[in-house]
């Protein structure tokens, strides 16, 4: 399976480099299991829904994950932390003239450091000498997508965070949960469907471009998530009368079928590095919440594993024509799993 068969043309005015004016104001392109696209407003959502029905949210909170400081010989250099190993750990990348040795001091305000203990692949391991997540909170900034090309301003404070945000640990806002405020939230459970969470910290990988030109070839990055202990009978409760599995994002997606590959739903905390793309056959999310994605990206490949290939770079042509917003501050799509779809999974 080729990468550049996953490719399509984005003019640049359609990437949303700031967010509406209100969460809810996005466009949401429905994409049915059968039947023609729908063009509607994200509000129209709770229209879809049934009682029964469950929304799977992914609770993490993006982290102000960038650094910037200086070697002890007085170069610059921007951390930009990818994963928190524990209360003073990290794994970052790091950006300076020269790349640190293990060994060396990276010194930030307040007098504040980290020590370079290492090297993986990309990433380096850092051990800070005050806890971490005070650290970014006192001097990190929020990390944008680098297709915004811009540092984050004062509004991304709160637009870049879902309003359920609890667990810090995230580098990339899990987007389509970007559009719920509230209000939205509550009416969708007054209607009788219900909510529940994960969570996933999504990791700088998700921005990494494919570099293989065979699909089969390429190796995610692993990320962490956690499946609360119940969930899994929230689920079976809901399908038993008739209720579909909604997955807010792809996050929330990929959460759900990594904790599946055994069979049931598994709780508690896991890794995960799991590829999906067409051939992939679902076990538990029936229908998806999820934003326009970049061109060749891995979660283009999985949305096209969810609904199909053809139709999915077909509603993404569509999209383009209609100007819909694209990537984290666009809109929405509202996509049904294909049916029939041929089943393979690395």
């Amino acid at each position: 399976m080729r990468v550049d068969s996953f490719d399509f043309l984005l003019p640049d005015e359609r990437i949303a480099r700031y967010p509406t004016s209100e969460r809810t104001a996005s466009r949401l392109l429905y994409l049915p299991a059968e039947g023609e696209l729908e063009h509607r407003q994200f509000t129209q959502l709770l229209e879809w829904l049934r009682p029964n029905d469950v929304l799977v949210f992914n609770n993490t909170r993006v982290i102000p994950a960038r650094l910037f400081g200086h070697k002890t010989t007085g170069g610059k250099v921007e951390v930009m932390v990818e994963r928190l190993l524990n209360d003073n750990e990290v794994l970052a990348y790091v950006r300076a003239s020269k790349a640190p040795k293990a060994g060396s001091e990276l010194v930030f305000a307040n007098q504040a450091s980290m020590a370079v203990l290492g090297r993986e692949a990309d990433l380096f391991h850092l051990k800070a000498s005050v806890p971490i997540l005070p650290l970014l909170e006192a001097q990190g900034q929020l990390p944008l997508p680098p297709y915004m090309e811009r540092l984050a301003e004062e509004e991304d404070a709160n637009r870049y965070q879902t309003v359920y945000a609890e667990h810090p640990g995230a580098v990339a806002a899990p987007t389509a949960g970007l559009h719920f405020d509230e209000a939205l939230i509550e009416a969708i459970n007054a209607k009788g469907v219900g909510t529940a969470f994960v969570t996933l910290h999504v990791g700088a990988g998700t921005f990494q471009p494919v570099r293989v030109e065979v699909v089969e070839e390429h190796h995610m990055h692993s990320e962490r998530f956690t499946i609360p202990p119940e969930l899994p009978q929230q689920i079976a409760d809901a399908k038993a009368k008739g209720g579909r599995v909604v997955a807010v994002g792809t996050t929330s997606l990929r959460a759900l079928e990594a904790a599946s590959q055994q069979g049931e739903l598994q709780v508690g905390s896991q890794e995960t590095d799991i590829f999906i793309y067409p051939g992939y056959e679902f076990k538990v999310v029936d229908a998806l919440v999820t934003n326009f994605h970049l061109p060749k990206s891995t979660l283009l490949m999985l949305v096209c594993a969810f609904a199909g290939q053809e139709k999915v770079l077909n509603a993404y042509n569509e999209a383009v024509a209609q100007e819909y917003r694209f990537f984290s501050y666009g809109d929405a799509m509202l996509i049904e799993k294909s049916k029939g779809e041929s089943t393979r999974r690395v």
